[in-house]
Formats: structure tokens, sequence, C-alpha cells
């Protein structure tokens, strides 16, 4: 079967880097990262500005009492955002060698997140790093030894089994988890060739949309690697993540540079969209 083709409209502009898509109460949620800054975008394309923060936001998720935690990425600590302002929540600095990345929280409240394990700005050569668990006390360990550049990741609706890319292995990581979400089994559940998967997000089959911004392009692929359709973008692709009322908007963060020196300065960051048929895992 020829795989589906799709494109993008721009849903917003301006932006410095988004990252780190979710979609929760009704609006999708992302960093723009170089602008330091944790927005949203609502169905009639405004954006508003939910928090500033000190240091480069990456991954968002939510505890089981409705508080906002974002991954403060230099500082390598994850960071509650609430009425009482952005306060720590875990430290991740004595597992983390580099900056942390995005993560994923699961309905108790674990929450699962990568860091990038080298220097990536400085161009060392990429080396694996730890997948690191916090549990629902605000305790740090590992979780997943040896990826390699883990980036954006998703948990099955069912809670069974926790999904990674590994950008710099070109593969998504499969881990099945116990009742305590820990790894029972690791597994690889699609090898991709040349595709640098970033952003990730699952849909009601089961598939992965990935953002692959060293190929320019989403792919929706099925578990194992067979190819189900291809998005093209106005800007390089980095995220992305399906919402809307019906759960069938497939939002995309893209940007001409992911550069901390440029991103700031050139605001080529923007949100795209399009429409596909088969919603978001867990939505409607």
């Amino acid at each position: 079967m020829t795989p589906a083709t799709l494109s993008t409209t721009v849903a917003a502009t301006g932006l410095a880097f988004p990252e780190g898509p979710r979609w929760h109460d009704g609006r999708l949620w992302f960093t723009d990262q170089h602008a330091r800054a944790i927005m949203t975008l609502d169905d009639a394309g405004a954006l508003t500005t939910e928090a500033a923060t000190t240091d480069l936001p990456g991954g968002l998720g939510w505890l089981p009492d409705g508080t906002l935690v974002v991954v403060y990425m230099t500082e390598r600590r994850l960071m509650k955002v609430d009425a009482d302002g952005i306060t720590p929540y875990a430290d991740l600095s004595a597992f983390a060698p580099w900056h942390c990345n995005d993560m994923v929280a699961d309905a108790a409240g674990r929450i699962y997140t990568g860091n990038f394990g080298f220097d990536l700005h400085g161009g060392e050569p990429p080396r694996p790093g730890d997948l690191l668990l916090v549990d629902v006390d605000g305790e740090v360990e590992v979780f997943a030894p040896g990826l390699v550049f883990a980036n954006g990741c998703a948990i099955t609706p069912d809670g069974a089994t926790l999904l990674v890319a590994e950008t710099f292995a070109h593969r998504i990581s499969a881990f099945d988890l116990d009742r305590r979400g820990r790894m029972a089994s690791r597994r690889i559940w699609a090898q991709l060739g040349d595709t640098t998967p970033d952003g990730i997000c699952l849909d009601a089959e089961g598939a992965l949309w990935i953002a692959s911004p060293g190929t320019g392009e989403l792919l929706r692929v099925a578990a194992g690697g067979s190819l189900l359709a291809r998005c093209t973008t106005t800007g390089t692709p980095y995220a992305c993540m399906l919402g809307g009322g019906d759960g069938r908007t497939l939002y995309v963060c893209s940007a001409e540079t992911d550069s901390p020196e440029d991103a700031p300065r050139l605001r080529s960051g923007r949100i795209e969209q399009t429409r596909v048929e088969v919603p978001g895992a867990g939505l409607p």
C-alpha cells in the first residue's frame, strides 16, 4: 500500500524554538525553548505565554493533581509550575551528564525523562546516556541505561509500554512496564533507516507520528517500521502532537534552526497543523 501524503498549514509564527508539545485541557501546550517560555495555542489560533522560565524549558507533563511539571534542561532539574510560581520538584544532575530533554508522565505521576548524554551543540560525538525515572515521591533512579540521545516519548493508554525515540540510533525503543513502572523488558519497536526521530506521538491504532529533523519530514510508522504516511512541513519539524476537539489535528513544532545563538534572533519557529484520519491515543 502506498503511504498517504499530507502537508501542513501554518497556525502560529514568531517563535524561537517550539518543542515538547502536549495536548491538555483543550489546548496545545509547548515550550518555546530558546525564548524560555511555556506557551499554549487554542483552537482559535491564539498564543498565550503561561509562564516564563529561568532556564531552557524542555518536556512537559502533569501530575495526577493537575500540577504542571517542566524540564529545566541545563540545570538538569524538574520544576513544578503552579499558583506559587515555578519551584523545584526533582534534581536530575547526579544522573544526567549533560542537558535534560523530553519527558512523559504516567497516570500515577511517575516521570520518565531523557538527557543528551554529550555536548550536542559543542560538537562532541554521540555517546549513550541513561533514561531516568522520577517516582511519585520525587526520588530519581536510572530506568534504562545506554540510550543514544533519548528524545520524544509516549506511554500507551493502558500504561503498559513506554516508547522512546533514540535520535542518533535512528530507532524507537519500547519498554514494557511492570506494575511499579519499572522496566520488565526492552526491545526495538522500529528501526528507521536514516530517519532521526525527535518528537513522537501515539495514535489510536498504535502507530507513531515521528518528527525527523534530519530528513525534514514527519512519518507515520507502525510497530516494526512499516511506513503508513508521510507529511511535509514548511519548516524543519522537531516535534508533533495529536489533539483538537476530535483528536485528529496533528500539530507540528518546526523551526529553521535549533541553535541556541540563532533561534532567539531569527524567531523562525512555527506551529503547523494538518488533519489526519486516526485520532490520538486516548483522545476522542
